[in-house]
């Protein structure tokens, strides 16, 4: 179903904006990702480089299954059929966007395609869903899919609410999960030879938490893994010492009722919102899973190490811009941000399967960009861009793709490209 195109550029630029500040008290849906999708595409268009614009799907018999977003509308997801040697092979993204974590919130997002498919429209993509061969060179020709993020809770939820006008709020992330992927099971994911799930930001997250309920679809022999851009948020402490991201999950945990999609063996030693947050996750996933993360996330500088009600003087605003701004101080703050993250992945360092690209730079999501996923100007680690790194982890096992870059500011020229983008 045609709803209109959305431009790749203006949601580029959205997303560049959603990295920006936000306050304790603002609704936590600012569109971090909007990751672009596709429909069926030809061998000619993925020759010829331009973006191919992909057609919304809604899921069929949404209502009944449950499985709606925010407002009680279908989800949506966008296919994009492969060709050649890719026929078989499949990629499934699950788009990412920040939280709801209030009714109040919840009921701001639900007016938006992050909340409801009345807003979604066609949209082009790039990065790891490119058709282009030379801007994509491993996954180009595989079907991708992108599941478009419209329950605030990284498709974990099952719950209902009411909103401030008294009318139903539906949290059934972890339906649409399911119903879209069962969908997908009858065009042919079924069969795939190969499969990775992948996500950005809340849809990195939204990985991790279904990774090995993806693996359990599909036949042990058949080569399945898993991708966290940016997904990997901590429980960190902001300048006052209060946790604002603990905060933000203990309100999708409760009012979304997320526990199904939890560890079991987390939940029975400890609080839910703790066992939501990628460092207790990723001890219980047992499918091979790359993680790319920046040990300066600009999102979690913005929102986690410095949000705006932990900084009343503005002190930080031209730090959070841009990281070459900050003072030595402030950047020793950062150094123990990144400190925990590095200490928080020593359980996937060690890991045969797993795969690292943990860079220096100031950024957020990575993969769903052309120019950060794969070109002249890409970020490297161990000479390879973030595509050559996964797609070496994804052929390989992981062997020898486990990259964690120096402190900033250290010698990796890739960086300052991405400075100014």
């Amino acid at each position: 179903m045609a709803m209109g195109t959305a431009p790749r550029t203006p949601l580029v630029s959205q997303r560049r904006q959603g990295f920006a500040i936000v306050s304790a008290a603002a609704p936590w849906f600012i569109p971090l990702l909007a990751v672009a999708a596709l429909s069926s595409s030809s061998v000619a268009a993925a020759a010829a480089g331009s973006p191919e614009v992909v057609e919304l799907t809604l899921l069929a018999n949404a209502r009944e299954k449950g499985a709606v977003c925010l407002d009680g509308s279908p989800p949506g997801y966008h296919l994009q059929r492969g060709f050649g040697s890719g026929e078989h092979s499949w990629i499934v993204n699950l788009e990412g966007g920040a939280w709801c974590n209030t009714t109040e919130d919840c009921s701001d997002r639900k007016t938006t395609d992050l909340g409801s498919s009345m807003f979604m429209k066609e949209i082009e993509f790039e990065g790891i869903l490119s058709n282009n061969r030379s801007q994509n060179p491993y996954f180009y020709n595989w079907n991708k899919v992108d599941i478009r993020y419209c329950d605030g809770g990284s498709f974990a939820g099952d719950a209902e609410g009411k909103d401030r006008n008294g009318t139903k709020l539906f949290f059934r992330g972890l339906r649409i999960w399911e119903a879209v992927v069962d969908e997908l099971m009858g065009k042919g994911l079924a069969t795939a030879k190969q499969a990775l799930l992948s996500g950005c930001s809340a849809g990195g997250l939204a990985a991790l938490l279904h990774c090995d309920d993806f693996r359990v679809r599909f036949p042990q022999e058949i080569p399945v893994k898993c991708l966290s851009d940016a997904g990997f948020f901590l429980d960190a402490k902001d300048l006052s010492g209060e946790r604002l991201m603990r905060s933000i999950f203990s309100g999708v945990v409760q009012l979304q009722n997320v526990r199904k999609v939890l560890p079991r063996d987390c939940i029975a030693e400890k609080d839910p919102t703790e066992c939501f947050f990628p460092a207790e996750l990723i001890k219980s996933i047992s499918t091979p899973t790359f993680i790319r993360n920046s040990g300066y996330d600009s999102y979690q500088v913005g929102n986690i190490v410095a949000p705006g009600g932990s900084d009343p003087g503005q002190s930080w605003a031209s730090c959070k811009a841009d990281i070459r701004n900050c003072t030595s101080t402030q950047i020793e703050a950062l150094h123990g941000f990144r400190k925990e993250l590095v200490e928080a992945l020593e359980v996937a360092r060690h890991k045969r399967d797993w795969g690292l690209f943990i860079d220096s730079c100031f950024n957020h999501c990575q993969t769903p960009f052309r120019i950060s996923w794969h070109s002249p100007i890409s970020l490297r680690l161990g000479n390879k861009t973030i595509a050559e790194a996964v797609a070496d982890w994804y052929i390989g096992g992981g062997h020898g793709v486990k990259e964690i870059d120096c402190e900033y500011p250290c010698i990796n020229p890739t960086c300052s490209s991405q400075l100014d983008l």
